[in-house]
């Protein structure tokens, strides 16, 4: 397989214990517009195809613990699966495979850079949800 693969978008999820804080913080203070509304999860453009996500703490399953980081990397393209064939064949163990997540309605996947910081290869499977533009 050639490295013919591509990233369309990228979004840095932040996580909060205040999400209604957090929303505030970035919609009033810095102006950041609202991009995807997925309830628990808030989505902003900050710029071209940059976005940063807020998501309630609680909501997520992917942290197991207080210790662990509680930042995800977000590479977003349609080619979920050919990603993550063409990372295992160099060597990179994926703590989930790809697996689609009914709730957000997303197939994605999650492994982790060397420092241990949480990378997940996903993307969007419909235009269902609530997006603002």
């Amino acid at each position: 397989m050639s490295h013919q693969l591509q990233i369309d978008q990228q979004i840095t999820f932040f996580y909060t214990h205040d999400l209604n804080a957090s929303t505030e913080f970035y919609e009033q203070k810095l102006g950041f517009e609202l991009w995807l509304d997925q309830g628990s999860c808030r989505i902003y453009s900050v710029t071209g195809s940059g976005y940063l996500g807020l998501c309630q703490a609680s909501e997520t399953s992917i942290l197991s613990s207080e210790n662990e980081s509680r930042v995800i990397f977000t590479l977003v393209t349609q080619q979920v699966d050919e990603w993550f064939e063409y990372l295992q064949q160099r060597g990179i163990r994926f703590e989930k495979p790809p697996t689609m997540n009914k709730k957000y309605n997303i197939y994605h996947c999650f492994l982790r850079d060397p420092s241990g910081y949480l990378i997940e290869i996903q993307r969007f499977e419909t235009n269902n949800e609530k997006r603002h533009n």
